[in-house]
């Protein structure tokens, strides 16, 4: 993507404005009117603080949704590494709108994207941070009567057939206007864009008729589906409805990355933590006397988008942070030791979980004989 930054679904770079992305993706604002469709949308988190803000035919799937056509939900997570707080994100929206609905949940472990898209890994490394993932989705608290995991390299003869069908629908010339592929790209890659386009129709598969799905993705997941809805039509499918997320800023400044002191792992100590947190680049001044008087920003503040975005669910709280981080009240280091004290409680509540995920992970294998 051309200009001040690059948001593709695997990369991201620059200073993200999300509502440019909203006229280049060609994407519609969630509007009040439609949050209010959604039952306990006006208290969501996420939809009230406009950190899910973009949609595709959302409208369209709650209109069909209140004449008593049910939908189900697909999202998903490319195994290549740990689970971070970023990955977490749209997960827990995905739950929240499971629980508000009551319906379905496919969730797609792309094993075999990780494989073809970064030449380092092998197929081991894939299986190695697929099930090491699941326990961190797992202790998300998905209902295991509702919810299935579909790992690509385990459950390809049950998406083969559909993924031909799609990928018979899509030119080469499609994918590397949409995904930049050339001459030198594996044929892999190139094909597996038709895999993942499969959870969206899985369920109208296996009902034998048309099955709404509403996908909850990071807006750098944008252009598979794009694909993916284009197909739609030429099979007989209904188009997958789409609900944009914006990205937790990493703690270094940018996009929560993979690499370096950015992200903080699910399977971090407390001491690896801290040593996060407390380094974090923050919207600060250089000295404490010039804080003091000029304030510092928020904006730009990692730390204070992990407040936004998890760790302080009071509004008022919220904005106290904002209020007193603007006027010079707080100091970065005061605003660390706060955030810190959050993250190393909800982690530690998170690895009890995890550890008891270990004993249920079979509950959530994806089965088609068994109806869910």
């Amino acid at each position: 993507m051309n200009g001040d930054f690059v948001v593709t679904p695997w990369e991201v770079s620059g200073e993200v404005d999300y509502d440019k992305l909203v006229v280049r993706f060609g994407t519609s604002y969630i509007t009040p009117d439609l949050i209010s469709k959604i039952p306990g949308g006006k208290e969501n988190l996420f939809l009230r603080r406009r950190l899910f803000y973009s949609h595709r035919d959302l409208d369209w799937l709650l209109g069909l949704n209140g004449k008593g056509h049910p939908f189900y939900l697909y999202t998903g997570r490319g195994p290549s590494s740990g689970t971070h707080l970023g990955h977490m994100i749209p997960w827990i929206f995905t739950r929240q709108l499971q629980e508000a609905f009551g319906v379905k949940l496919y969730f797609q472990m792309t094993d075999d994207e990780k494989f073809l898209f970064k030449d380092k890994l092998s197929l081991e490394d894939t299986a190695s941070a697929t099930a090491d993932n699941m326990l961190d989705f797992i202790a998300l608290g998905f209902n295991p009567a509702m919810t299935r995991i579909i790992v690509d390299t385990r459950d390809i003869n049950h998406l083969y057939r559909t993924a031909l069908k799609v990928a018979k629908k899509i030119t080469f010339s499609t994918a590397r206007a949409v995904f930049g592929f050339s001459n030198s790209t594996n044929i892999g890659s190139i094909f597996f864009t038709s895999v993942q386009s499969v959870p969206a129709f899985i369920e109208s598969d296996l009902e034998g008729r048309n099955v709404p799905c509403l996908i909850p993705c990071g807006i750098d997941q944008d252009p598979h589906f794009r694909v993916t809805r284009d197909v739609a039509p030429m099979l007989g499918y209904f188009k997958p409805a789409l609900i944009h997320g914006k990205m937790l800023p990493g703690l270094s400044g940018g996009k929560m990355s993979s690499t370096g002191n950015a992200a903080i792992y699910t399977t971090d100590d407390d001491k690896t933590v801290k040593k996060k947190v407390m380094n974090a680049f923050t919207g600060g001044r250089a000295t404490v006397e010039e804080q003091r008087r000029l304030g510092a920003n928020p904006d730009i503040c990692p730390v204070y988008h992990h407040f936004e975005f998890m760790f302080e669910p009071d509004d008022g709280k919220l904005k106290k942070i904002e209020t007193d981080c603007r006027s010079g009240a707080l100091l970065c280091g005061d605003c660390k030791q706060n955030l810190l004290s959050k993250v190393i409680k909800f982690m530690s509540e998170h690895r009890i979980k995890r550890e008891k995920a270990k004993e249920t992970v079979g509950n959530y294998a994806f089965n088609p004989d068994k109806v869910i």
